[in-house]
C-alpha cells in the first residue's frame, strides 16, 4: 500500500476570503497536519496558474491526495477534479471545503473566521 502524501491548496478568492480568513495562517497550521507533504496558498487557485501549480505539485512531490480550501464545490469541484486527474491522480482522492461562503462570508471576526477554516 502506497504512502498517503496530500497537498493542501488554500485560495485567497481575490478577497472574497482573504479579507477575512488568514489565509497565509491556515495553510501554515495545514502543513501540520498528518500526511501533508505541501500546504500552498494562491490568490486564484481555480486559475490556469493555480491549477499548474497543483500538477506539477502531484509530479514532483508525488502528491497522490489533494484538497483545496476556496469556493463552493458548485462551481469548481469539476475544475481541480480534472486538474489532478490530468496530473495522474484519481479524481476521487480529492476533497473540497467551502471557506469562502462557511467561514469568509459567515464570520466578521477575522480570528474566529481562520480558526473556523
Amino acid at each position: 500500500m502506497e504512502d498517503v502524501k496530500i497537498g493542501v491548496y488554500i485560495c485567497h478568492c481575490g478577497l472574497n476570503i482573504a479579507d477575512t480568513v488568514d489565509v497565509e495562517e491556515v495553510s501554515k497550521y495545514a502543513a501540520t497536519l498528518p500526511a501533508v507533504v505541501v500546504s500552498r496558498n494562491y490568490k486564484f487557485m481555480c486559475s490556469d496558474p493555480g491549477q499548474s501549480m497543483i500538477k506539477e505539485d502531484i509530479k514532483e512531490l508525488g502528491l497522490n491526495r489533494v484538497v483545496v480550501a476556496s469556493c463552493s464545490p458548485l462551481m469548481h469541484e469539476p475544475t481541480f477534479r480534472h486538474a489532478i486527474q490530468e496530473a495522474g491522480v484519481n479524481p476521487y482522492l480529492f476533497e473540497m471545503a467551502n471557506i469562502r461562503e462557511h467561514c469568509s462570508w459567515t464570520t466578521e471576526d477575522h480570528k474566529e473566521a481562520t480558526e473556523k477554516a
